[in-house]
């Protein structure tokens, strides 16, 4: 390798980090396209499609909806068709959602070419005891899934299986209103909770609905819900739904909302229960049997494994966690907390299960807050084998399915694996508390081009942080190293995501040299824009002067070499 390209080879990787940078300070986000559309109803049959000929206008903008951009971005077509049209769509839309510049900015990282088919989407299949499954994606025991139109239009949307609602001998009779939310600014579910219990049919109504269901779809996984008084009751209700065509029985340890004492939830907190009535079903049936496990309990191994030694096939977590939220004038009731706020707690116990020795082998469905493909991602790398979902299609329909499916398998279509090639990757990333790194800590890096001068930042290190951050009179936040700890609430409040780390680690209580210049932060001028333009200026030019040096070496050992040649020649004559 000669002197030239060496130097050039350097030269050009400084380019590149300052392209690199370009890119991540301008190009959109998930964030900022959300917000762009944060009006947006999703509505059934929207005006928005129906108003142009040309682009998918409401699925494109419901993939956004759920996080899901590389799909919607697919979707749109090479050519921006949208840069002179008229918007019919947005004159149409009551929201007045910016439809127009959201598919002109998900257009400008369009990659031409790029598409799903066939053979990307058979990458989510996978398998449930053997029975092979289209996607891992099923209703999960609830409304959403307790009566025969309601399924088969699931089945159709591309659900590939149903827990149904769990039957039982009990009378049944439910209260109303039921549900109640907490919603976010725009009036979407942050977290929800029901008062429901379960099926109002008779077993016989429900094992009717059993045989029909198979008869048309017996491609769909049908797992039935169950629950008992006693070891009588579990296993000919398990026996009767299992005769009717179910494809396997879950028993349901885990509804927080009976009336009944001794049922659900109360079953599920004690593990001698659980093994018995576990091993009544098992004596009496061949399909395969799986124990939902309640989360109302500190920590979960001791049922799991009371399920594993009654003979249970698998597991299920989790249920509804029991909750309080207050309605204007009202009686409420303690009631199952369900939605995309309880899923960090969901994946806790996930973890619990799938870093038990004595049951992590096990089947385990997943369940508890997925609203998108991303969160699906999150349970299935944990181990979970397939997934559940109400909370969501509750709020937004079986439509949902669309965008779980497309977005999970461009996921893996990037990553060249399979469903079953990513289960279970990241158990191994959720370690101890105390063996977490604590001697460093990593910084942040501010945005200047993101960042509106908010102070939001400043605020919360100044009464929840520890001082570290500095507000001008610019109004641009700049960092004290000598305090920061590596917290990293700053990132987390900034409202425009224009705090990001700076990926580098520093000990603590040792100073850091420059670490009060804001520039290793981020750029102090007016017009981020104007110095990386120079900076990419001032790299061709450094370019240019590496290849001149590369010449003039060059041209230097020619003329030694030639003047020796000459000096030989002189010697000999």
């Amino acid at each position: 390798m000669n002197r030239s390209f060496r130097v050039s080879f350097i030269l050009l990787l400084l380019i590149s980090q300052i392209f690199t940078q370009v890119l991540s300070n301008q190009c959109p986000n998930n964030s900022s396209l959300k917000k762009e559309m944060s009006r947006c109803a999703l509505c059934y049959k929207a005006v928005c499609g129906e108003a142009c000929d040309k682009l998918p206008v409401d699925q494109i903008l419901r993939s956004v909806w759920f996080d899901n951009e590389g799909v919607a971005r697919i979707r749109l077509k090479d050519s921006n068709v949208c840069e002179n049209c008229d918007a019919p769509c947005e004159q149409i839309c009551k929201k007045e959602v910016p439809i127009k510049n959201i598919m002109s900015t998900l257009h400008q990282t369009k990659i031409k070419g790029e598409s799903l088919d066939e053979s990307d989407y058979a990458r989510l299949k996978t398998d449930m005891f053997g029975f092979e499954l289209e996607n891992p994606f099923f209703l999960s025991s609830s409304v959403v899934g307790s009566n025969y139109e309601m399924i088969s239009r699931a089945f159709e949307a591309g659900w590939a299986g149903v827990a149904y609602k769990t039957i039982t001998y009990i009378d049944i009779h439910e209260a109303s209103p039921r549900f109640s939310a907490v919603k976010d600014e725009n009036g979407n579910f942050q977290g929800f909770k029901n008062i429901e219990q379960l099926s109002q049919h008779t077993v016989e109504e429900d094992c009717e609905i059993f045989r029909k269901l198979k008869k048309n779809y017996p491609k769909k996984y049908l797992l039935v819900s169950v629950m008992g008084r006693t070891e009588e009751e579990w296993a000919q209700i398990a026996k009767a739904a299992e005769e009717a065509g179910a494809d396997g029985i879950e028993l349901n340890f885990s509804c927080p909302n009976m009336v009944e004492e001794g049922t659900g939830s109360d079953v599920g907190q004690i593990p001698e229960l659980i093994e018995k009535f576990t091993r009544a079903v098992k004596q009496v049936v061949k399909v395969p049997v799986i124990a939902k496990l309640t989360p109302n309990v500190d920590i979960m191994s001791p049922a799991a494994e009371a399920a594993i030694r009654g003979g249970a096939d698998g597991l299920a977590a989790i249920n509804t966690i029991k909750s309080v939220i207050l309605d204007d004038n009202m009686k409420v009731a303690i009631g199952g907390y369900s939605g995309n706020a309880v899923k960090p707690i969901a994946l806790r116990f996930v973890v619990e299960i799938k870093q038990n020795e004595k049951v992590k082998k096990y089947f385990l469905s997943g369940m508890g807050g997925i609203e998108t493909w991303e969160d699906a991602l999150d349970f299935l790398e944990l181990g979970c084998d397939n997934l559940q979902v109400t909370t969501a299609v509750m709020q937004y329909g079986y439509r949902i399915i669309d965008d779980l499916k497309s977005g999970l398998a461009l996921y893996l279509k990037k990553q060249n694996k399979t469903l079953k090639e990513i289960i279970g990757s990241r158990i191994n990333d959720v370690i101890d508390v105390e063996k977490m790194e604590r001697d460093v800590a990593i910084f942040p890096k501010f945005l200047r081009n993101k960042c509106d001068g908010c102070g939001r930042c400043y605020i919360s290190c100044m009464d929840g942080g520890h001082q570290a951050i500095n507000f001008g009179d610019d109004r641009k936040p700049t960092l004290d190293g000598s305090k920061c700890v590596g917290c990293h609430l700053c990132k987390l409040v900034c409202p425009n995501e224009a705090i990001v780390s700076a990926d580098k680690a520093v000990k603590k209580n040792v100073p850091y040299n420059g670490i009060k210049n804001s520039q290793m932060f981020g750029f102090n001028e007016k017009s981020n824009i104007v110095k990386i333009w120079i900076e990419i200026v001032a790299g061709i030019c450094l370019l240019a002067l590496g290849f001149y040096l590369g010449k003039i070496s060059k041209t230097k050992k020619v003329t030694k070499k030639q003047r020796g040649i000459e000096l030989k020649d002189e010697l000999m004559d």
